[in-house]
């Protein structure tokens, strides 16, 4: 997904040099993301459910890889920002509830679908949202930091727990536990439209030199876990994601309020 103060690029070619190739790159990983995305939909009305869930994991990954693509390559466009969007809404919006419905909402007839459809609602608003905050040139650079709300790809990482659980058999069958799926998956679709103020990539700190390979042995130690234990893998990582949603409001209301202290500058 874009960061905050991006703000993208049009196409610029001609008639004899046409688009560089590097525009397109990034934009082949988005629509591998949406191809994973709609086969997520597929498998979740075939009842393949695990695959499902393989599938919008594999379109968050891409997506996180399409915009550091587009950055690395100076590949931004405005044609890929659109295209971002586009895909994200189906792949963090639909295709997760889409699947959430055929897993266990559907028992709750209307009212399931109901709230299959405030998630896909959410996700929409809350992509349109962050789009028209591309254009804010207001904003203080340490803002930038942040995300209002949770984004669209954590959001549908969190509103799928009840299936990584399910599939841990944590999560009990039948229709009264169909009850708290769905108002968790409201509680879900509430955070992404909300202000509240989640880290974005932009936050994280550099690493020190010592902290070099033990960061790079947990994240080897994630990825296996992943693929050995990929259930319990991605609930440990929605618990922790939720668990540091507290310490990105603390630290936004302190930047907030050490800019606030400032005083202005003398008039020149």
């Amino acid at each position: 997904m874009r960061q905050d103060d991006e703000r993208p690029r049009r196409f610029r070619g001609n008639a004899i040099g046409g688009i560089p190739i590097r525009f397109l790159w990034p934009n082949l990983v988005t629509l591998l993301a949406l191809c994973s995305g709609v086969t997520a939909i597929r498998f979740a009305a075939e009842g393949r459910y695990e695959f499902a869930v393989g599938a919008v994991i594999l379109a968050i990954v891409l997506d996180t890889l399409d915009g550091r693509l587009a950055r690395y390559l100076h590949g931004t466009s405005r044609f890929g920002a659109e295209l971002d969007s586009l895909a994200d809404f189906v792949n963090f919006g639909v295709a997760p509830a889409v699947l959430l419905y055929f897993w266990t909402l559907n028992s709750l007839t209307s009212f399931g679908w109901v709230a299959a459809l405030m998630l896909v609602i959410a996700c929409a608003l809350r992509l349109a949202r962050f789009n028209v905050m591309l254009e804010d040139t207001a904003r203080p650079a340490w803002a930038g930091r942040f995300f209002h709300g949770v984004p669209a790809p954590a959001g549908a990482g969190l509103a799928m727990m009840p299936v990584y659980l399910g599939f841990l058999n944590l999560v009990p069958g039948g229709k009264p536990a169909s009850y708290y799926v769905a108002a968790y998956v409201i509680l879900v679709a509430a955070l992404m439209i909300s202000r509240v103020p989640t880290f974005s990539g932009k936050s994280l700190p550099r690493i020190k030199r010592d902290l070099v390979v033990p960061v790079l042995g947990a994240a080897a130690l994630t990825i296996m876990c992943l693929v050995v234990f990929p259930w319990a893998t991605l609930t440990v990582l929605c618990i922790v994601y939720i668990l540091i949603i507290p310490a990105g409001i603390r630290t936004y209301w302190r930047l907030s309020r050490e800019q606030n202290a400032t005083p202005p500058a003398p008039p020149q």
